[in-house]
């Protein structure tokens, strides 16, 4: 069986610390190339301006020589004299002057094969003269008679002038150039250090440490990861918490209904009278309820535990979901004897929040004032009250019983996980999770919860303050 050819292994990516070096020196030699041509460039100028000045002052030197005799333009300067005025070590220097006519008076023939009538005082030019390139000068003089001066000297000394300017210019910055490369080359590496170390420090550590690393940056930004990444590990860590509280609690918890459920069903299967079997299984259903009520509720907390992270608030509509709440709760309340009622929702009511945080919390509460809010006293007709009232600032949502209350210092107390009130104790019902649950959802919330007992002594009120919907809101 033929196997199908791998795709080919896309390229490694260069490292960090490359990319780094290049996006610095890159600029940087290119900076250099353009400063160093816009500085030969001037010399170069400069350059020829010197040396055209200096020909020019030897062509005025030979003008100076040229006089009138018998009518006649005379030079009045030796070939061995001219030499001495024209010497330059490194050139060849030329001359000649022409009469008016084109006709040479003294020096080199053939370096003007122009003839036309000068325009200016003096004009510089490149010739071809036997073979070589010369610079030469063109001078105009009209006095004793006009005539032109001609001086033109080869271009070595020029170009090697140059040159030698250019290696002075080149050489001294190339290494400089090399040295700060090597320089940022180790700045860039001991900079990037720290990734190493937390590269090595993340290769050698086990799936299950997570906890936070210990780095020494030296700068911000590496500051800055280090500390989102242990930010990173401590959530992390915070969800593997919850999720081991999670399924400990479950298993702690659940094994004692389940174990009672186990012990209904063995009992009921043990007798022959079908009226022993329907009672047990009333009790099974019972069990298995509180049992379901108990799953809820852990999956709640847990949930609430994961939600802390990213969580993003919308305006909601309060009394809408009070009114959903309450009528799903209603036949429920009825079939307890419970008077279930609720005031403040005649007019829109909005706050910030969630719909899953706010339904649970509100759920939570009035669950609990249904089951553990009934009066002490005999004749007295339950009741349970959810009021929403408006404040400067957000909403206020109460929920109140004429149950039995709570004794002082219960308040914060119940409010733990596990925790139960006396109530609760006393019928034997309940897991100690649901104003627990509440808290942390009104935590998750911003808002405020506070527990007091009602004005006339009797019942409790659970109040909650939810942020309002800030102006703009939608």
């Amino acid at each position: 069986m033929a196997t199908e050819p791998r795709p080919p292994a896309p390229p490694e990516p260069p490292s960090l610390r490359r990319r780094m070096l290049w996006q610095v020196m890159l600029p940087l030699a290119l900076t250099w190339l353009l400063g160093t041509g816009v500085a030969v460039g001037v010399a170069y100028v400069y350059t020829q301006q010197a040396f055209d000045r200096s020909m020019l002052d030897d062509a005025h030197a030979i003008a100076a020589n040229v006089s009138e005799r018998d009518g006649q333009l005379a030079f009045s300067l030796t070939a061995r004299e001219v030499g001495q005025v024209l010497f330059d070590r490194d050139e060849r220097v030329y001359f000649a002057v022409l009469r008016a006519d084109g006709s040479l008076l003294a020096g080199q023939g053939g370096l003007r094969d122009r003839l036309a009538e000068p325009t200016e005082p003096w004009s510089f030019e490149e010739r071809h003269y036997r073979g070589v390139d010369l610079r030469m000068v063109t001078l105009v003089r009209s006095l004793p008679q006009p005539h032109l001066v001609l001086v033109a000297q080869t271009t070595r000394g020029r170009a090697r002038l140059v040159q030698q300017l250019l290696a002075a210019a080149v050489a001294p910055q190339a290494l400089l150039l090399l040295l700060l490369g090597l320089w940022l080359r180790r700045s860039i590496a001991r900079e990037l250090q720290p990734l190493a170390q937390l590269e090595s420090a993340l290769a050698q550590r086990d799936a299950n440490d997570l906890a936070p690393l210990q780095l020494a940056p030296r700068s911000r930004d590496i500051a800055s990861l280090a500390g989102a990444f242990n930010a990173l590990m401590a959530r992390i860590a915070a969800g593997v918490r919850a999720q081991r509280e999670f399924a400990g609690n479950v298993a702690h918890e659940l094994r004692t209904p389940l174990a009672g459920i186990r012990s209904l069903a063995e009992y009921g299967l043990a007798q022959r009278d079908p009226a022993a079997w329907a009672a047990q299984l009333r009790l099974i259903v019972s069990s298995e309820a509180r049992a379901s009520h108990l799953v809820d509720q852990l999956l709640a907390l847990a949930l609430a535990d994961e939600a802390r992270d990213g969580l993003q608030l919308e305006a909601l509509d309060i009394d809408s979901l009070v009114q959903d709440l309450l009528l799903r709760l209603l036949p429920r309340a009825d079939a307890a004897g419970v008077d279930l009622g609720a005031e403040g929702l005649e007019q829109p009511l909005r706050a910030m929040g969630t719909v899953a945080l706010v339904e649970g919390l509100l759920g939570n509460l009035v669950d609990n004032a249904l089951r553990h809010g009934r009066p002490p006293a005999a004749g007295v007709t339950p009741r349970v009250t959810v009021a929403v009232l408006r404040q400067h600032d957000g909403l206020l949502l109460t929920v109140t019983d004429n149950g039995p209350g709570m004794e002082p210092g219960q308040q914060q107390r119940v409010l733990e996980r596990w925790a139960q009130g006396r109530s609760a104790a006393e019928q034997g019902s309940g897991s100690g999770l649901g104003l627990a649950i509440v808290a942390r959802y009104v935590a998750l919330l911003g808002g405020r919860l506070s527990l007091r007992p009602v004005s006339d002594g009797t019942g409790l009120r659970v109040s909650v303050w939810l942020r309002g919907v800030p102006e703009g809101g939608v």
